[in-house]
């Protein structure tokens, strides 16, 4: 009996249970994925419905299928989704100000955060990063942003940052420079002390260095959010 075309539900579904046994049985990037004669059986549907969501998953770059050896797990920093949704959506100045600007509102959020919490403020990571600023050594200004989101404990707002990051043409790419590297380590000192207002003015004043030097070539800088 010739199976039926999976409806869009239950391709949904089928996708939604196989993020869950990613997750469950901890399958990490360039992990091997069971098979579909495996996972039909786990998940209780046809190998048809299975490999329509293997290969929509292919499609985005989340899975890779190496002939002979069976499918692995990518990794989803890699996959090339963002840049094509980019190529469709964001058409319109607005939607880059818009992007740009939510991005500023998670990383001034981490500044705030970090600098808040006693606990967060004894990490050795602050002596780290401004020895580095105040050395000869490369360092790049997005290990400098992403640092501070990860210090800052929510890993949620870190995955919505890296997706607004790309969104947003990557606008931290590049080595930090010498007349950055300052202003830097004073946002790192304040966030040590615990003077919040001064490490989001140290952080704002980075920025528009950073966007000084792109040439602003992504348009108007994003000024600070009204907070409600």
């Amino acid at each position: 009996m010739t199976e039926t075309k999976p409806s869009r539900k239950m391709f949904l579904e089928v996708v939604q249970e196989l993020r869950s046994l990613i997750g469950n049985e901890n399958i990490r990037a360039g992990d091997k994925l069971p098979s579909e004669r495996v996972l039909a059986e786990r998940l209780g549907t046809g190998r048809s419905t299975i490999r329509e969501a293997l290969r929509s998953l292919e499609l985005l770059g989340l899975i890779e299928s190496r002939q002979g050896e069976g499918t692995f797990l990518s990794d989803f920093r890699k996959h090339q989704l963002v840049e094509v949704l980019a190529a469709f959506i964001m058409q319109e100045p607005k939607s880059l100000e818009d992007v740009s600007a939510t991005m500023r509102i998670h990383e001034k959020e981490a500044v705030r955060v970090s600098s808040g919490h006693a606990e967060i403020r004894a990490l050795p990571l602050w002596d780290s990063l401004i020895a580095e600023m105040e050395s000869d050594a490369p360092y790049l200004r997005e290990d400098i942003v992403r640092e501070v989101l990860i210090a800052s404990g929510n890993r949620l707002s870190l995955k919505i940052w890296h997706l607004l990051y790309q969104y947003a043409g990557k606008p931290y790419t590049g080595e930090a420079e010498a007349g950055e590297r300052s202003e830097i380590a004073g946002m790192i000192r304040m966030i040590r002390s615990g003077e919040t207002e001064k490490a989001v003015a140290a952080y704002d004043r980075w920025t528009e260095i950073v966007h000084a030097q792109r040439g602003n070539t992504d348009g108007d800088h994003p000024r600070d959010v009204q907070e409600k």
